[in-house]
């Protein structure tokens, strides 16, 4: 996600809370917002996969996912 998206977004948070937004500014808002929750989780998930534990015996395995 690059400056621009963001300043968007901050740019129609404050719209919206000093006027309120067109219904076409709500429909960009809502892409928005989901564009950068995906990056968000995205690089949450990446975070995730370089996770390793220590265990009580001294060896290091790595976080495993939850089925």
């Amino acid at each position: 996600m690059d400056k621009k998206m963001i300043e968007r977004i901050n740019q129609l948070a404050r719209k919206k809370k000093a006027e309120g937004l067109t219904e076409a500014e709500t429909k960009e808002q809502k892409e928005l917002y989901k564009v950068y929750l995906a990056e968000i989780r995205g690089q949450f998930s990446q975070t995730l996969e370089n996770v390793s534990i220590k265990e009580a015996d001294g060896s290091v395995v790595p976080l495993k996912k939850k089925d």
